[in-house]
């Protein structure tokens, strides 16, 4: 009976929504949206949607302090949205932000990151992968992940590509109208952010955690290789609409950047897709999927970073190969773990940018990616004396992928995988190690995985690492 009942109330929702949506309305649309994100130790940009073309008012500050208001303009030229760049925050704070306009009124917190010299303990979440065609808002539970999201301890959220899928249509009874097309046009690229953003549990998620954002293949079309989709600038300007990033003046659409969190952690956010070599070229020192400024900023920032845990953001996986008929990874197509001939990957490129890495003496290197649809956790034995960890979670709601053969040219050993359900990972970071874990859409921890300091250098040691299977 019970299961009955709430088919019905599904059905129900599903006919208000339709009704809603042939009245010309989308849901979520009449209300405003917030999100914050790229906190420093000072500083944060606020990303905000009106619901009329007008004047928004912000106002922050420590709770019980908040500021003097803002005045913010927002237009139908940028759809609504604008960003803010908050500054001179109070480091290790958490601030709270007002943002109203007329009758509306939303509140947010947001928690800024240590000094440099802090060994404040640093915990944070990670995932990718929103609103593939069988996996769009449900027009009664949304994307329910993220209220599980916003029960688990976290100082922020790296969100790892495939922030919409722009290039699949949401379709069937029980999706909330409003994504049933696959975009062309700048309009139609915002309007697929919208409708992800609007999802009432992705708001109260991003009120209640700032989030550092980089774009996939689906945030423009699948697997596509920068200079050479003719879409990807609409793409990137929808992407940079929608996100808390403010890119440097002189580069406005570069989206790679570097954050740090007090001595503990830096975490270097990279690009993957605008600056990419095509697919189909076969593999060697010529392509790139970086870009050689973009590559040399990463060996030259992470040599010289003085943080103890290094964290490389990649949207596509250094191990988990394409599957047959795509070279869109690192890896290129393999057949179990062993690459095919004439390899199309990018792997010539990757062992190149880890072997500088090592020569350089970088000591705990974690790579955090999303994109296969299944989550693992791996460790790379690079060379006999140096190994790095590839940390992998989602989808948030898209397919469902399996765990395959990885790459075999990394020497790889998988301490979890896991398919067949929505995931996000959390680690927590202290003066004693870095600790992974594996969440699913029900909050139960899957796996949980810790790594000793140094001992992405030193090797593998029963005192320095240790694993929990749930």
């Amino acid at each position: 009976m019970l299961i009955l009942t709430m088919r019905r109330i599904r059905v129900s929702l599903g006919l208000v929504v339709v009704a809603v949506a042939a009245l010309g309305v989308s849901a979520g649309a009449e209300s405003l949206l917030v999100t914050a994100g790229d906190v420093t130790d000072t500083s944060a940009v606020l990303w905000l949607r009106g619901t009329t073309a007008g004047t928004v008012t912000v106002r922050h500050g420590p709770p019980g302090r908040e500021g003097h208001p803002i005045g913010i303009g927002v237009s139908e030229a940028t759809d609504l949205t604008a960003k803010l760049r908050l500054k001179d925050l109070t480091p290790a704070t958490r601030h709270r932000y007002t943002v109203s306009q007329g009758e509306h009124r939303v509140e947010g917190e947001l928690v800024t990151a240590p000094a440099p010299g802090s060994l404040a303990p640093i915990t944070f979440t990670w995932s990718g992968d929103l609103g593939s065609r069988a996996r769009c808002r449900h027009v009664a539970d949304g994307y329910p992940i993220f209220a599980t999201l916003a029960r688990v301890a976290a100082d922020f959220f790296v969100f790892v590509g495939d922030t919409i899928y722009a290039d699949e249509a949401c379709r069937g009874p029980d999706t909330v109208p409003g994504g049933g097309f696959v975009a062309r046009t700048l309009p139609e690229f915002r309007a697929k952010h919208r409708y992800n953003r609007s999802d009432p549990h992705v708001q109260e998620f991003f009120r209640r955690s700032s989030v550092y954002a980089i774009w996939d293949d689906h945030d423009v079309r699948s697997n596509f290789s920068g200079p050479h989709q003719r879409l990807m600038p609409i793409g990137r300007a929808a992407f940079l609409d929608y996100f808390p990033i403010l890119p440097p003046a002189d580069d406005p659409g570069r989206l790679y950047r570097s954050f740090r969190w007090g001595r503990l952690l830096e975490m270097f956010i990279l690009d993957t897709r605008q600056y990419r070599s095509r697919n189909a070229e076969l593999d060697g020192p010529g392509k790139t999927m970086l870009g050689a400024a973009q590559k040399r900023w990463l060996v030259e920032r992470v040599s010289a970073s003085a943080a103890t845990w290094k964290v490389v953001v990649t949207s596509v996986p250094l191990s988990v190969p394409s599957r047959l008929g795509s070279a869109d990874s690192w890896s290129g197509a393999s057949v179990f773990g062993l690459p095919l001939p004439s390899a199309t990957g990018f792997a010539a490129e990757r062992d190149a940018i880890l072997s500088a890495l090592r020569q350089a003496g970088v000591k705990n290197l974690v790579f955090l990616t999303a994109e296969a649809h299944h989550a693992e956790l791996m460790r790379h034995q690079i060379t006999s004396d140096w190994a790095v960890h590839e940390l992998m979670a989602g989808p948030l709601s898209a397919a469902l992928g399996r765990p395959r053969p990885l790459d075999v040219s990394l020497n790889p050993r998988s301490l979890f995988a896991l398919g067949g359900v929505e995931t996000f990972g959390q680690v927590r970071i202290d003066a004693t190690g870095l600790t992974a874990r594996i969440v699913d859409i029900a909050g139960q921890i899957r796996f949980s995985y810790t790594i000793g300091s140094q001992e992405a250098d030193t090797g593998p040691s029963p005192s320095r690492a240790s694993l929990t299977a749930r």
